[in-house]
């Protein structure tokens, strides 16, 4: 599952961006991008939810359209994913290398063809699968749970070429903070980065609006513990069981 890609095709467009120039005597757009894009690729844990409104994200089923993960550079992670074009969605946990999917019934139907969905969404209704990062079944969406991986991600993505002119805008309000928006436009569509007034200067949401793009980023809780509650063994089915069962539908 390319969540990753997904996400570091959208932060690789904002934070490449080159800044037009400012006063001298307040931070230059320049200077708000570089030190949020440090304090991001710094943290040692974050929440960001994704909301991704274009058109080819719109009618795939393979793709998320959405996400709330909170995730930290030792690849623990807790969320929710929620696909495309009524693919439904999967509550994720994980800690170390052990990894819970929690598929609704839309995903469920979505992912096994034919009748086999149906009975699978009931077989296993409510119920986590259970196992390891080594398990190919669930390798895909427990490496969307690193930051680490998130984070090189976003760092490649600042040496591309193409980069447009950053305008610092005036001071605003983001989910209750200080902002000042920083604008342009890449591919077409218009990008804007919302820092934080004070220092550090932390990346609270990116966006990229266009003909066939519309993505919204928001960053939260840098550094704050990702809660390590895990599911009951009662609440849990082994992936080889589910593997099992898959096989006889």
């Amino acid at each position: 599952m390319a969540v990753r890609t997904l996400i570091s095709a959208a932060m690789g467009a904002t934070l490449l961006l080159a800044p037009m120039a400012a006063a001298a005597d307040d931070p230059t757009a320049k200077e708000l991008a570089e030190e949020a894009e440090d304090n991001l690729l710094d943290a040692e844990s974050v929440h960001l939810t994704l909301t991704d409104r274009s058109a080819d994200k719109e009618t795939s089923r393979t793709e998320p359209t959405a996400m709330d993960l909170a995730l930290d550079r030792s690849g623990n992670c807790v969320g929710v994913l929620e696909m495309g074009a009524d693919g439904g969605a999967v509550e994720i946990v994980k800690q170390g290398d052990e990894v819970w999917l929690k598929p609704d019934t839309a995903f469920w139907k979505a992912q096994v063809p034919g009748g086999e969905g149906d009975a699978a969404a009931e077989l296993f209704k409510n119920r986590w699968i259970h196992g390891s990062t080594d398990d190919a079944l669930l390798k895909g969406m427990a490496d969307t749970c690193d930051l680490k991986n998130f984070q090189r991600d976003v760092d490649s993505g600042t040496d591309s070429p193409g980069s447009v002119a950053l305008k610092k805008g005036e001071e605003t309000t983001r989910d209750g903070e200080d902002v000042i928006p920083l604008t342009g436009e890449v591919d077409g569509a218009r990008t804007t980065l919302y820092v934080t007034s004070d220092t550090p200067h932390r990346l609270v949401e990116a966006t990229q609006r266009g003909t066939d793009t519309n993505v919204r980023l928001t960053f939260s809780d840098y550094d704050e513990p990702v809660p390590s509650r895990t599911p009951s063994a009662d609440d849990t089915v082994d992936v080889d069981r589910l593997q099992e069962e898959l096989g006889s539908l």
